[in-house]
């Protein structure tokens, strides 16, 4: 790819992508670059990280996500590894050695070969998908007051992870559900290729790391779909 092309397309995905937390009346708490492949899961991580005052580039690809980089050099970046073209891998060795930016990865993966790649190649951390945005926001300040401290974008510390969460009991198949919960689970399915009771033991896992009703997380999931289908969005 060429320098101008490179810049062209950049500056056309900044202004498409782009969220400024300016425009929500509050100062901006750092640039912050999420990187994924799954639609829905960018849109809820964009969407939480923006409103808890972060200014957000995201790009659902690799080769996006380096012009992205490469034109307004962001704090930090959220990255997942398995992506179709590009891999996390191949994005965070170019952030590191051509940019010096530092990154956290996200993924579902979570097993030794992974967590060996991703600490050789010095990554702040390791998020493990399902997301909680209520945990994801404060391990994206913790990382950036971790930079700053070091007085270097390039100082990179030990591998986190988080504490898989035990899984609940699974309801019946046949329990009646609400609405919301029953769109959530068709999202679910579909999504993942799974059945109805499957697809309804991960959203009951989901909430359980959450924190939250399994009503709660159904409307939040159906709220970040949603969020896909505004005109504007991503």
């Amino acid at each position: 790819m060429t320098d101008t092309s490179a810049s062209a397309q950049a500056a056309h995905l900044a202004d498409a992508t782009a969220a400024v937390p300016a425009a929500l009346g509050k100062p901006s708490r750092g640039r912050i670059l999420v990187v994924d492949d799954d639609r829905l899961v960018l849109a809820t991580v964009v969407h939480g990280l923006t409103h808890a005052g972060f200014d957000i580039l995201d790009a659902d690809n690799g080769d996006d996500a380096i012009l992205l980089a490469r034109q307004h050099r962001p704090d930090l970046a959220l990255l997942d590894i398995r992506m179709d073209g590009m891999s996390g891998y191949d994005v965070a060795h170019y952030l590191r050695e051509a940019l010096q930016i530092p990154f956290l990865f996200l993924s579902a993966f979570s097993d030794e070969a992974t967590l060996a790649r991703i600490h050789a190649l010095g990554a702040l951390a390791l998020l493990v998908k399902p997301l909680d945005i209520a945990q994801l926001v404060p391990a994206v300040a913790s990382a950036l007051d971790t930079v700053r401290a070091t007085g270097g974008r390039g100082a990179m510390v030990a591998v986190a992870m988080a504490v898989p969460v035990p899984a609940p009991a699974p309801a019946p198949v046949g329990m009646p559900m609400s609405t919301m919960v029953a769109m959530a689970v068709g999202i679910v399915m579909h999504r993942f290729s799974l059945a109805r009771a499957p697809a309804l033991g991960r959203l009951q896992r989901l909430a359980v790391q959450e924190g939250r009703s399994l009503e709660q997380t159904s409307e939040a999931m159906v709220e970040a779909l949603e969020q896909l289908a505004l005109p504007g969005v991503l």
